[in-house]
């Protein structure tokens, strides 16, 4: 629900999303709010009760708009707002176990309230920041849910080896050539030993999500032999990165 559907038709039918829709795989339906104003100039907005700057998106645009979308069904409807639950891939994979769902759009100053009320069942935010309209974020849910849903991508490996999949980031990537402004690309890849690459992967996985998001890795759970093997070849290799200096007594 959007008063710019052609903000989310211009993103959503380009790429890997948009080849899904071709193959009926998933469908991104841009419903445009003001086609349920109830006056000639299809007038979706108004100044707030209250007074202060700006508009406010009026209740009953957005109720029949919705209305027409639910049909008369209770639909999973999510409020993209700052003032909502942060977004993450465990959100994505709740998202993804509904039929339908509906994502609306907010703009201006915001929405009635009395709306959000009646028909919202929960909001959610892409971040500590505001932007000027909800269609960015409602395209970010929808672009993170379908790429989920089966046949939009290849394979399964290609979500569940990414960062948060699993509660950890994603190792680093490389491809051609070997070598590229003199940096060269880690030996353990070229090596056609598979499960020594997939270890590789892991303790890089663990590295990275140890130091950038230190707040995830207090979650993981790396008890097992292999986790606590990688663990201590980590610590190794840290310790000998060191700079002499720093192992010499004064």
């Amino acid at each position: 629900m959007t008063l710019f559907p052609e903000m989310i038709n211009a993103v959503m039918r380009e790429s890997i999303i948009g080849r899904a829709q071709d193959k009926g795989v998933v469908e991104v339906k841009a419903t445009n709010i003001r086609d349920y104003a109830l006056d000639k100039h299809h007038k979706a907005d108004d100044a707030p009760y209250g007074g202060g700057r700006g508009q406010v998106m009026l209740a009953e645009p957005l109720y029949l708009c919705h209305q027409a979308l639910s049909a008369g069904e209770h639909v999973h409807t999510v409020f993209l707002s700052a003032q909502g639950q942060p977004f993450n891939q465990q959100k994505a994979r709740e998202l993804l176990a509904k039929e339908h769902f509906i994502l609306v759009c907010g703009h201006y100053e915001g929405i009635d309230q009395r709306f959000i009320d009646e028909c919202v069942d929960e909001e959610i935010s892409i971040g500590d920041f505001v932007m000027t309209g909800g269609e960015i974020p409602a395209m970010a849910v929808a672009d993170a849910v379908c790429r989920l849903v089966p046949g939009v991508l290849s394979d399964p490996s290609c979500y569940e080896n990414e960062s948060h999949w699993n509660g950890m980031l994603e190792a680093p990537q490389y491809s051609r050539p070997e070598v590229w402004h003199d940096r060269t690309v880690p030996p353990i890849l070229l090596s056609g030993n598979h499960a020594k690459v997939e270890q590789w992967r892991r303790k890089q996985s663990i590295l990275r999500t140890r130091e950038r998001r230190p707040d995830l890795y207090e979650k993981l759970d790396l008890s097992s032999k292999e986790d606590r093997k990688l663990l201590k070849e980590l610590d190794e290799e840290l310790r000998d990165e060191r700079p002499y200096a720093e192992n010499t007594p004064d």
